[in-house]
């Protein structure tokens, strides 16, 4: 008997309250459970945020009292996510970059391949920055050094849905960054851990209104300090790797 699959998502935010409404209403549309992180935000944001829970409609507010970063808020998440016995978590941004439209094909992928992470492969408009289009090749050249692969085409994008037993697992054993390094770093874990990825094409915009929450200094000083941490341990983690996946049926290849 196949176990059931119960998929919900996590939203982390920080100062992006606009789209956040309509996000909602969307996911709740589809019948898709919600759990919206507010990341320590301003007591206006905050104020508005709160006012979206709604157990009727099964979307829950979790509130941090400060500000920890996009990696921190995902993992409360997860927590209170695996509290409430979903097998699958949806991440998604709250600033209304990722199109909700993919969701059901997405869905689809995680029901037949219930080991594997599901990520979005952003399709982008002229609407990114050139400078972090730059970063992100970057990231995705040492992403492939890291996991002596090419199964990651794209570890940055935040529109993904995990395994949620192996997604706290790994949170729980291992450091992941807190803040902007925290996408790439869980998913280079994952694949340490034997896990397979599925990706899918999804459009990708950068709203002329967005407020973004990236620092161009710090954010990049933590991930190149992430890659060094990576890079040192891929030696060692990737044979772990390819043994557990040829001795174990855990993680099969992706159908």
């Amino acid at each position: 008997m196949t176990p059931e699959i119960l998929i919900g998502a996590i939203i982390p935010t920080y100062r992006h309250v606009k789209a956040l409404p309509s996000i909602v209403d969307e996911l709740v549309a589809r019948d898709c459970p919600v759990i919206i992180i507010d990341d320590g935000n301003a007591p206006e944001q905050a104020q508005q945020i709160a006012a979206l829970a709604d157990p009727m409609r099964r979307v829950q507010v979790v509130r941090l009292s400060e500000n920890g970063g996009k990696g921190v808020a995902v993992k409360a998440g997860f927590k209170q996510a695996a509290e409430c016995g979903w097998t699958h978590a949806i991440q998604i941004d709250a600033d209304g970059q990722h199109d909700i439209s993919q969701l059901p094909e997405m869905m689809d992928l995680c029901r037949r391949n219930p080991k594997a992470v599901i990520c979005a492969i952003p399709v982008y408009d002229h609407t990114i920055p050139k400078g972090r289009k730059i970063g992100r090749e970057i990231t995705h050249f040492w992403v492939r050094v890291e996991t002596l692969s090419l199964e990651i085409n794209d570890s940055m994008c935040g529109f993904r849905i995990y395994p949620l037993e192996d997604a706290v697992h790994v949170i729980s054993r291992e450091l992941i960054g807190a803040r902007m390094d925290f996408d790439t770093e869980i998913l280079v874990q994952l694949n340490w851990r034997g896990l397979r990825v599925v990706e899918h094409p999804t459009k990708v915009i950068y709203p002329a209104e967005n407020v973004s929450n990236f620092r161009m200094l710090w954010d990049n000083v933590r991930i190149s300090a992430m890659h060094t941490r990576l890079a040192v341990q891929a030696p060692f983690r990737v044979p772990i790797r390819s043994l557990r996946r040829l001795l174990t049926n855990k993680y099969p290849k992706i159908s």
